[in-house]
C-alpha cells in the first residue's frame, strides 16, 4: 500500500558529532541504563496522561522514530521526525481511541536495560516495556540517546517501538494455562473428529502447509480459534522434499526456530531441506494441527453479506467439499510458487533439457553432461555447485551483478546480539530486530556490511577476476533489504564462490542470453555455451497470480502488492490489509514467519471476539 506522504526529515544515524556531543564529556562509564529507563517511563506515563502532544514530543530527538506494530494503528506503521510522531500521538494516543496506557519498564531474560555502543561514535540505552491497550496488551523497545542541549546531560527518545502481543481477556493457552490432557482413547476419537470437520465449520481456512502455514495455525491454535490447514503435498512441509536435491538453508538455526517448539541443541547450524520438511511434518503432529493433506482449493468465493468465505476443496479420495471460513491465509512461503522463467528465442529447438530451478532434482541425472545455469543468486549458486561436485561441466550465467557475503564472517557481524549461540531468546531477538525501522536500518546495517566486505575481500577480489559481478545491496545495506525490497538479488556463501573464483564453475556475465541452437546457448556478445541442460534459477513471479486463479479476478484485482515495501518501510500487504476483506496473506522466510504469523492470528483473534472492526489507522501527515 504506498502512502501519499509529503518529504520528512533526512535519515540520519544519532552520531555523537550530530547530537553535539563531546565523548570526554558524556562518563558513559557513569550511566546507570536501569535509571535512566524507569526516568523515561514515568515522564512517558506524566505526559501521557496530560493529553498534551507537544509534551510526548519533547521526549523524542528531532529525527526520532516510533514504529507500531498493530497495538495503537491496527496497522505497521512507522513516523518519523516531529511532525508526523506528533499527529499519529494526536490521533491515536492523546485522543483515547488507542487506550494506550499503564507503560511499564519490561524485565526478563535479555530484556535488561543496558548502555549500549555499537560503534564508537554511537551510544544509547536500551531497554524493553509492556503496555496496555483497549483491546489488547504490547511489549516495545526503547532507545534513548544523549542530549546536552541544556548543559546537563539528558536523554531523548530515538526509537520507539510497540507491538501487540496479546488480545485482551484472551491469552494463547500455554503455560499455566494449557489445555489438561484427556485421556488417550478420548483423545483419539476427539483428535479424528477435530480434523474432519464433519460438526462444523472452520473460523480459518490456511491454504499451505509449510512453515507459514504452520505458524499461523500453531499461533491460532493457541488462541482458540478453529483452523483447517489446505496442503496439495502428501505432508505437511512435503514441498521442501520436492526441490533440488542440494537445498540448504543459508541462514542459521537461531534465526529460523518456529513458535512454541524450537529446533533442539543438537540441530545443524544450517538445515539440509529434506530434514526441514520431517521437522515441519513432525510440528503439525505435535502441536495438532489439522491439515488435509494431499487437497486443493479450487475456488473461493467472498460473501460480503455474511463476511464468509465459500471455498471448494477436492480431497485426497477425489470428494469435493465446500467449507465456510470466516478468514483465509494463503500462506505462500517466500512470496509465490509460480516460477518465472524467461522465453528466449530457440527454446523449442534445443535438443537438451531446459528446467526452472523448482522442478530441478539432482545433478546426479546429468553426469558426463555439460550444463548451464541461468542465475546468480541463492538457488543458482546451489545447484551450479550440485553440477560441479557430480562431476559435471557447468556454467553460471549472471544477468546481473550479485551481492554476495559469507557465511563464516556475515553472521556473526549482523546477528551480533541477536540471533547467535547463548543470544538472547528468539522473541527478544525478534523485538531487537523489529524496532529497527527499515531506513534507519539500513544506515546501520551498512556499517556492519562494509565490515563484513573486508573480511571478505579476497574472496570478492577473486570472484571479480573470475568474471562474477558483485555489488553491496542498495545503499550498501547488503543482503537484508534485497531480500525485502526484491525477495533475493544475493547469495550468502557456503563455498560456491570459492568455486567459482577458482573456476571450477565457469562464469558468462555483462552480456545478455540471446538465442538457443540445437545444442548451446549463444549471448549477445558473441560468446556461445555448448549444454546439454539449461536450469533457469530466475525466481518467481508475482504472488496475487495465484490467489487470483483462486478467488477470481474480480476479488483477485482488488489484491494490493504483496512484497516489496511502501514509503515507510513497511511491507506492502504481507501480514496485514491484502486488500481483499477477510484475506490474508503470509509470506516470508522462517524468520519473518514466526514473527509475523503471531500478528495474522492477532488480528483474526480480535475480529473473531468482536474487539476489532477492521478499521485501521491510514491517515496521511
Amino acid at each position: 500500500m504506498a502512502f501519499d506522504i509529503a518529504p520528512g526529515p533526512a535519515v540520519v544515524l544519532p552520531t555523537l558529532d550530530y547530537l553535539h556531543i563531546n565523548p570526554e564529556e558524556l562518563e558513559l562509564a557513569s550511566v546507570d541504563a536501569a535509571e535512566v529507563a524507569l526516568n523515561w517511563v514515568n515522564s512517558f506515563n506524566k505526559v501521557i496522561g496530560q493529553s498534551d502532544a507537544t509534551a510526548v514530543i519533547a521526549l523524542f530527538e528531532l529525527n526520532g522514530w516510533w514504529r507500531d506494530i498493530l497495538a495503537l494503528t491496527w496497522n505497521f506503521r512507522t513516523f518519523h521526525g516531529h511532525d508526523r510522531i506528533a499527529k499519529f500521538v494526536q490521533d491515536r494516543v492523546i485522543s483515547g481511541e488507542s487506550g494506550f496506557r499503564d507503560v511499564e519498564v519490561a524485565s526478563g531474560e535479555g530484556m535488561t536495560p543496558k548502555l549500549l555502543i555499537p560503534y564508537p561514535d554511537l551510544a544509547w540505552v536500551q531497554f524493553f516495556i509492556t503496555f496496555d491497550t483497549t483491546t489488547g496488551s504490547g511489549t516495545g523497545v526503547v532507545r534513548l540517546v544523549p542530549s546536552m542541549s541544556t548543559g546537563a546531560l539528558k536523554w531523548k527518545t530515538f526509537i520507539l517501538l510497540t507491538a501487540m502481543t496479546g488480545v485482551k481477556g484472551h491469552p494463547e493457552k500455554t503455560g499455566s494455562l494449557r489445555n489438561p490432557l484427556p485421556s488417550h482413547g478420548f483423545w483419539s476419537a476427539n483428535r479424528k473428529q477435530e480434523l474432519e470437520f464433519n460438526d462444523r465449520e472452520p473460523a480459518v481456512l490456511i491454504v499451505g502447509a509449510g512453515q507459514s502455514g504452520l505458524d499461523v495455525a500453531a499461533r491460532l491454535k493457541v488462541l482458540g480459534v478453529d483452523t483447517l490447514i489446505i496442503d496439495k503435498h502428501s505432508s505437511p512441509g512435503a514441498q521442501w522434499k520436492n526441490r533440488y536435491e542440494a537445498l540448504c538453508l543459508h541462514d542459521p538455526v537461531w534465526y529460523d526456530h518456529m513458535p512454541y517448539i524450537p529446533f533442539p541443541k543438537s540441530w545443524p547450524v544450517f538445515t539440509p531441506a529434506p530434514k526441514l520438511a520431517s521437522w515441519l511434518s513432525s510440528y503439525a503432529d505435535a502441536m495438532e494441527l489439522n491439515v488435509w493433506s494431499s487437497s486443493a482449493v479450487s475456488s473461493a468465493h467472498y460473501h460480503e453479506d455474511s463476511k464468509t468465505w465459500e471455498v471448494k476443496v477436492k480431497r485426497e479420495d477425489g470428494t469435493e467439499r465446500t467449507v465456510k471460513p470466516r478468514h483465509v491465509v494463503f500462506a505462500l512461503g517466500t512470496g509465490s510458487s509460480v516460477p518465472q522463467m524467461p522465453a528466449v528465442p530457440g527454446m523449442d529447438k534445443f535438443k537438451g533439457n531446459i528446467v526452472h530451478s523448482v522442478n530441478f532434482g539432482t545433478a546426479r541425472d546429468y553426469i558426463g553432461k555439460k550444463a548451464l545455469v541461468v542465475g546468480a543468486c541463492t538457488s543458482a549458486h546451489d545447484v551450479a555447485s550440485d553440477f560441479h561436485h557430480h562431476g559435471v561441466d557447468v556454467t553460471m550465467f549472471q544477468r546481473s551483478s550479485t551481492y554476495v557475503m559469507s557465511q563464516e564472517h556475515g553472521w556473526p557481524i549482523l546477528f551480533r546480539g541477536t540471533y547467535e549461540e547463548n543470544g538472547p531468546p528468539t522473541e527478544v531477538a525478534d523485538l531487537l530486530t523489529a524496532s529497527m525501522p527499515f531506513h534507519l536500518a539500513k544506515r546501520i546495517t551498512s556499517r556492519a556490511v562494509a565490515k563484513i566486505a573486508e573480511k571478505d575481500k579476497e574472496l570478492i577480489q577473486d570472484l571479480e577476476k573470475a568474471g562474477f559481478r558483485t555489488n553491496q545491496g542498495m545503499e550498501g545495506s547488503g543482503f537484508l533489504f534485497l531480500a525485502s525490497e526484491k525477495a533475493g538479488g544475493y547469495y550468502i556463501d557456503v563455498g560456491t564462490s570459492r568455486l567459482i573464483a577458482d573456476g571450477k564453475i565457469k562464469m558468462v556475465s555483462e552480456t545478455q542470453l540471446s538465442h538457443f541452437t540445437e545444442t548451446s546457448a549463444v549471448f549477445t556478445d558473441g560468446r556461445e555455451v555448448d549444454c546439454d541442460v539449461v536450469v533457469f534459477a530466475t525466481g518467481f513471479g508475482d504472488g496475487r497470480g495465484p490467489i487470483a486463479n483462486i478467488i477470481g479476478p474480480e476479488l483477485g484485482s482488488k489484491l494490493i502488492k504483496i512484497w516489496g515495501l511502501d514509503e515507510e518501510g513497511e511491507t506492502n500487504s504481507a501480514w496485514r490489509a491484502s486488500g481483499v476483506p477477510g484475506l490474508y496473506v503470509m509470506v516470508g522466510n522462517l524468520m519473518k514467519c514466526r514473527f509475523h504469523s503471531l500478528h495474522i492470528a492477532l488480528q483474526i483473534k480480535a475480529t473473531e471476539e468482536g474487539l476489532w472492526d477492521g478499521k485501521r489507522y491510514l491517515d496521511r501527515f
